[in-house]
């Protein structure tokens, strides 16, 4: 099993990144703020235009180290990786199934049945720990509706008709959202769901959280030998990391919902740790991104039992798992992918 190491965070927009024998070393002009032991780390993910030297560049896609670039708002630009892992069989079948519509809806219901269930989780969850302070019924109501559409689901042979349902069903969950927001609600309002750009305090935090998950399952996707850029129910588009947004739907609510929901809930992140650009777009401020990734990288390291495995993993190597699941099923070694199903 992989072992998680730990995630180096460059904010500052004005820093650069570099390489001093083994050490990744954070420059801001002449003067050097840190020095990292590279072997340390597992991903180095960067919000600054300055970016990083070619020889970090190298030694990070020779030593498997993830180097994801970032706008210092948080807009995704660039990943760094060498050359490409696993065997080359394995992508070639992964390509057949893509350009095979029937094929691919196989796999994209799966992830879709996982992203639907882990919803209902979310939203029981909230019904279980705080039943006297919100609208039980309704969120139990929505709760029940995921749940009659599960079976339609499963038996969906047509990638369309995924589509339709999952984005049905993904409104009905988001309309119970504001429901799920506890404590600090006069300042964290969700009416809908606005992503480019996000509108609200709780769209800008859910837009950010999905944008990490997503880096994550890239990497994970990498790591096993799959392309990362060609998916089964996101279609092939330049510079989209379609297998990526795939392989997140099923850990949507469960790393990034409920992870949000946390930070809100237990006043973690709060109204002064936000920006308001000219154009409304809410954003993160550099001492609101310091916060999110202290929690995420705690809640990373945090572990549970693999409801499919049985094994004890830590939350940030579940993408990792479930894309080696998806390698082993593409191979022929399993006879459907398994989707994480939260219990």
């Amino acid at each position: 099993m992989k072992k998680l190491l730990n995630t180096l965070y460059v904010l500052s927009n004005e820093n650069y990144l570099t390489l001093d024998g083994e050490n990744v070393v954070v420059m801001h002009a002449k003067d050097a703020l840190g020095r990292f032991p590279l072997h340390t780390l597992e991903n180095i993910i960067s919000f600054t235009y300055k970016g990083a030297s070619p020889a970090l560049m190298g030694a990070c896609a020779e030593r498997n180290v993830g180097l994801t670039f970032f706008s210092p708002f948080g807009k995704f630009l660039a990943r760094s990786s060498g050359k490409s892992r696993g065997n080359v069989l394995l992508r070639k079948e992964q390509y057949r199934i893509s350009d095979d519509i029937e094929r691919s809806c196989l796999y994209a219901r799966n992830m879709i049945v996982g992203k639907i269930y882990n919803c209902r989780w979310n939203l029981e969850r909230t019904i279980r720990d705080h039943a006297l302070r919100v609208d039980a019924d309704k969120i139990k109501a929505i709760s029940n509706e995921l749940y009659k559409v599960l079976p339609e689901l499963r038996a969906c042979k047509e990638l369309d008709h995924l589509r339709g349902i999952e984005g049905e069903l993904a409104a009905r969950y988001f309309s119970a959202f504001n429901e799920l927001i506890i404590n600090q609600k006069e300042d964290f309002i969700f009416k809908n769901r606005s992503k480019r750009p996000p509108m609200d305090l709780v769209n800008a935090l859910l837009s950010f959280a999905y944008t990490i998950l997503a880096g994550d399952c890239a990497n994970a996707l990498e790591s096993v030998g799959l392309d990362a850029y060609v998916g089964f129910m996101h279609r092939d588009r330049p510079g989209r990391q379609s297998l990526a947004l795939d392989l997140m739907e099923e850990l949507r609510s469960v790393c990034a919902d409920r992870f949000v929901l946390t930070l809100i809930n237990l006043k973690i992140i709060r109204k002064e740790h936000f920006s308001i650009q000219k154009d409304g777009a809410v954003l993160l401020t550099d001492e609101g991104r310091k916060i999110f990734f202290k929690a995420w990288q705690s809640h990373k390291k945090e572990v549970i039992t693999h409801p499919f495995l049985k094994e004890k993993v830590e939350w940030g190597l579940v993408p990792h798992v479930q894309a080696m699941l998806l390698a082993r099923t593409i191979r022929g070694d399993l006879e459907e992918y398994p989707p994480f199903l939260w219990k």
